[in-house]
């Protein structure tokens, strides 16, 4: 008895000396430091897994590997970052944002270590294999989700959109760079050594537990549910809150046309628009500059005039005309002036669907539900090229406007009818 009770006392010990050094940190390293620096981390980890996308094609040419062999590489990366979208964000709430985020970038460090040693198909397909925790966006939605009030979280959460067109416009062209001139050693080596020093600086800059104490005292409350990162049953569990469906929903489906069209751009603009290769990657800069523009700048004085559920029903509008746009795209040039409203609606979609989903689950659950959500990409990669290779074959350009059009009109229909959000009010 004398033994337990010692026991029980240490651990006591143990715990309040935990909570102090969390509150030091925290004290120390503000909530707007701990933000500025995550900003930073995800435009650097959003750059690296650029850069992947001129490297990997690269290396499975020079390996011999055809088109379909190729589409099944990045099938298998898809689904591998399908299942750990939940899983990541489970290992989040049980072990801290700045746990997974360290994961996340020393997994990143890891898949360009076994490309720069890939000499053959099946290394290749191994190098793909630490993807499954290379969720670094998801990881900084979390962080940011803890330590902003529901007034400046939309805003906070669209300027992630920033970091990401910093890695939509640096990460192919570093990474192209670099391979033409110096092989694909050299770029990969340079990934390495950026993602390691995003691990240490996850380290040292973002404190172990992000979520104040008060939501950690539930959070703790709330993991009697399961103790297990890789319980299906927890995710079955968040998906049936109320409310929850409904909205993950619509993030799906209103983002599935733009995403699909989107997989079948390369192709499109070489095929149907008669782009040269390096023109085509110019398209992908245009759009990754006005996503810049529209969730740094706009989405965060929308969401603090106008409620969640008009700014939903406002981007399934914009989405039906772009549908219509689709149709009647003959070149470029209507192309380009396609791509904003397109832009704006994708990424407002996208921002408010996350922070409704976030306001839907117990503070315990956020990562979890942030990493389903992330989910919702890879799932468009994994059966997108499919889906999309067949209606550009069979039906032409024109079908993918079709597609978003019939899509969005129904969603338009289903908001009317639903209560979505179930609480009407301002993300402020």
């Amino acid at each position: 008895m004398h033994e337990t009770f010692q026991s029980e006392q240490k651990l006591e010990l143990k715990k309040e000396h935990l909570e102090m050094e969390d509150k030091k940190i925290v004290n120390v390293t503000s909530a707007w430091w701990v933000i500025k620096i995550t900003y930073l981390l995800t435009a650097m980890d959003l750059t690296y897994m650029f850069m992947q996308f001129g490297i990997v094609p690269y290396l499975a040419t020079n390996l011999g590997l055809d088109a379909i062999g190729f589409g099944y590489l990045q099938t298998f990366f898809g689904i591998l970052k399908l299942l750990g979208g939940p899983i990541f964000g489970r290992l989040a709430d049980q072990f801290g944002t700045r746990a997974a985020l360290t994961l996340s970038y020393l997994a990143g460090s890891l898949c360009f270590l076994l490309l720069s040693v890939s000499s053959s198909v099946p290394l290749l397909f191994l190098s793909r294999v630490p993807g499954i925790f290379t969720h670094g966006l998801p990881g900084a939605q979390m962080v940011i989700t803890d330590l902003t009030t529901p007034a400046k979280r939309a805003d906070a959460l669209g300027k992630l959109g920033v970091c990401f067109g910093i890695g939509v416009i640096l990460g192919p062209s570093l990474g192209g760079i670099l391979t033409t001139k110096f092989g694909v050693a050299v770029p990969c080596y340079v990934a390495i050594a950026g993602y390691l020093a995003c691990a240490l600086m996850a380290l040292l800059c973002i404190p172990s537990q992000t979520k104040p104490q008060s939501e950690r005292n539930e959070a703790q409350q709330g993991a009697s549910h399961s103790s297990s990162v890789f319980s299906f049953h927890e995710i079955i569990r968040l998906l049936t809150l109320p409310g929850v469906m409904d909205v993950f929903l619509i993030k799906v489906l209103s983002v599935f046309p733009t995403g699909v069209f989107l997989i079948m751009l390369s192709i499109i603009s070489i095929d149907f628009f008669g782009l040269e290769v390096a023109h085509a990657g110019y398209l992908m800069s245009y759009s990754g500059i006005l996503q810049m523009i529209v969730q740094g700048l706009i989405i965060g004085r929308l969401t603090s005039r106008y409620t969640e559920r008009s700014l939903l029903m406002l981007s399934v509008i914009v989405l039906c005309g772009v549908g219509i746009a689709m149709v009647l795209m003959t070149n470029v040039f209507h192309y380009c002036l396609i791509v904003p409203p397109m832009v704006f609606s994708f990424s407002v979609i996208g921002v408010i669907t996350d922070i409704i989903l976030t306001k839907s689950v117990p503070v315990s659950d956020t990562g979890a539900m942030l990493g389903i959500s992330a989910s919702v990409t890879p799932l468009i990669r994994t059966f997108g090229p499919t889906i999309g290779g067949f209606l550009y074959r069979q039906f032409g350009v024109s079908s993918f406007g079709y597609l978003q059009l019939i899509v969005n009109v129904s969603l338009f229909f289903y908001l009317l009818k639903k209560k979505i959000p179930q609480k009407e009010e301002k993300t402020q």
